[in-house]
């Protein structure tokens, strides 16, 4: 014989407890926004951001505190996974995210760019993702992009390198 009303009862808890966790993680997502408040808002492309040198389709997995590919940064959306249209010109990196906030990178900002295996939520083989370091409110970011077409990644990582190499050197020879 079946006890009908045990075994409701048991499926009522364990609903409820799924419920529980989710709502849990939600509103941990949440408060992690909150602490990293003090990021300021995203900058947009400019109107007139130049030709393009690169560009890439993929998928965007993320932000990170530099050098920490697992504190994931979720304020200002930079949390969220999407797909992302990549665009490197003179003036910087424009990310476009269908479904997501869209941000720029002035080229002042990039910091660096290599190919590494993971980023909080992500992990590949060794070399899979691109990560753009970016500095942002005086903060050190670590963004991570998956080419459709993974072989021009090691392009864009000397791409943006040469560019931050050449922004920096004559910066310091304007000074």
């Amino acid at each position: 014989m079946t006890d009908w009303a045990a075994r409701i009862g048991w499926v009522v808890g364990l609903l409820f407890f799924i419920a529980l966790v989710y709502w849990l993680m939600r509103e941990g997502w949440k408060w992690r926004g909150t602490l990293q408040g003090d990021l300021p808002e995203l900058p947009g492309a400019p109107s007139e951001p130049g030709p393009a040198r690169l560009e890439l389709s993929g998928r965007y997995h993320g932000s990170t505190s530099a050098g920490q590919w697992l504190d994931r940064i979720v304020a200002h959306g930079l949390g969220t996974r999407s797909r992302v249209e990549l665009t490197l010109t003179d003036a910087g990196l424009d990310v476009v995210r269908p479904g997501a906030t869209d941000f720029f990178v002035p080229a002042g900002q990039l910091r660096e760019a290599r190919l590494d295996k993971g980023i909080a939520g992500k992990v590949l083989a060794e070399g899979g993702l691109l990560i753009v370091t970016w500095e942002h409110g005086g903060k050190l970011i670590d963004s991570g992009f998956r080419s459709d077409h993974a072989a021009e990644q090691a392009e864009w990582v000397e791409t943006i390198n040469n560019m931050i190499t050449t922004t920096s050197t004559t910066e310091g020879t304007a000074r």
